[in-house]
């Protein structure tokens, strides 16, 4: 199934801005300070590198092993799937997490990184009844936070499948976040924002290298952060790979997160075409002018053809998630136009496929 998710720039409605307002915003996790409320939690879902374990059927909870404390025996507890929700404070964690909530993951925001174990071995005792579970560790809980990297080790002496999600965003989309909720960085102290932001992100480098999945949050809006989490852990049943589809504009940065590029703007720039100047690649008369193109169709072929084969080779390293980034100057005809047939082309093959329009828009 393919979605459609149109980029507003960050500043055009406080409800699809990441930064605009506390209860809609990927930034709102800087007022989500709860200590270990399960009721106040959230995290997210990542995409697979080479290395994550997962059961056959992608579940992770059909795991058995003894926690060593059952009483001489009993059965063997199924261990629940984990997922660790970390990064930059303003980046979306609470978002994150309130997906997953909804999709029916037991949440814990802000859990000391040493009582992960236990909360993974309380799971393991529900009697299947806490099968997924989803921690949000951030730098909220101070010298807590040292304890991660034992608790991590901990997990995976005990078979644990689990997977850590790092919301990442920069510098300029978290400034504007904390200054449009005003609130203080909680490692700014007596300094700056940006003193904060400098300081957390040096404590969380080894953290972001070790993550499983790293989502760039500076240009996403709460849906459009959504959608990538939906992509993620939506449905009982996970498809062989799942794909984003992305558009953008070469004048507006390359997209951080992206997995594999690809540049529009060998094709004619319908820009210069008066009657179509004011359209985006989403309308008819702009795709058949850029799919008309010499070489516009032989490309879409040939990359389709291309993705197969690099599918395929994903399949077998056991990525189960992709981020195909579509460009051209603006962001607005060449690369929207090319990122809707394309994620067609992946939905025929059976491939979930979400299309994100990052900068259509922003002219």
């Amino acid at each position: 199934m393919t979605e459609h998710e149109t980029h507003q720039d960050p500043g055009q409605g406080a409800d699809r801005n990441t930064g605009a307002d506390t209860d809609r915003n990927t930034g709102a996790d800087t007022d989500r300070n709860t200590g270990a409320n399960t009721d106040a939690v959230r995290d997210t879902g990542r995409d697979e590198d080479p290395g994550t374990r997962r059961d056959d059927d992608g579940t992770g909870d059909g795991a058995q092993v003894s926690t060593g404390k059952e009483t001489a025996g009993a059965a063997e507890a199924a261990i629940p799937e984990l997922v660790i929700i970390s990064g930059m404070s303003g980046a979306g964690r609470s978002t994150a997490a309130k997906c997953l909530e909804d999709l029916g993951w037991f949440v814990v925001d802000n859990l000391p990184p040493a009582l992960i174990p236990t909360m993974v071995e309380l799971g393991a005792r529900s009697q299947g009844n806490v099968a997924r579970i989803a921690v949000v560790v951030d730098v909220r809980g101070r010298r807590f936070f040292d304890n991660l990297r034992e608790s991590l080790a901990d997990l995976d002496a005990r078979g644990v499948t689990r997977r850590i999600v790092f919301l990442e965003s920069s510098e300029e989309a978290l400034v504007r976040r904390f200054e449009s909720v005003r609130r203080p960085h909680p490692l700014q102290g007596d300094g700056r924002i940006v003193d904060g932001i400098a300081a957390e992100r040096e404590l969380l480098r080894e953290l972001r290298g070790d993550a499983d999945l790293v989502i760039d949050t500076s240009s996403l809006n709460v849906h459009e952060l959504r959608a990538k989490m939906d992509a993620q852990f939506a449905g009982d049943e996970e498809p062989e790979l799942r794909a984003t589809v992305m558009s953008f504009g070469f004048k507006y940065g390359l997209p951080v997160d992206a997995d594999l590029v690809v540049d529009m703007r060998f094709l004619p720039n319908p820009h210069w075409v008066p009657e179509l100047r004011p359209f985006t690649g989403r309308h008819e008369e702009v795709a058949a002018y850029v799919l008309n193109q010499p070489g516009a169709k032989e490309f879409l072929d040939r990359y389709a053809e291309l993705l197969r084969l690099i599918a395929a080779g994903y399949r077998r390293e056991g990525k189960r998630y992709v981020t195909i980034a579509v460009g051209c100057t603006g962001g607005k005809h060449r690369s929207v136009a090319m990122s809707e047939k394309l994620a067609a082309r992946l939905a025929a093959e059976g491939v979930e496929t979400v299309v994100v329009h990052r900068d259509m828009g922003r002219e």
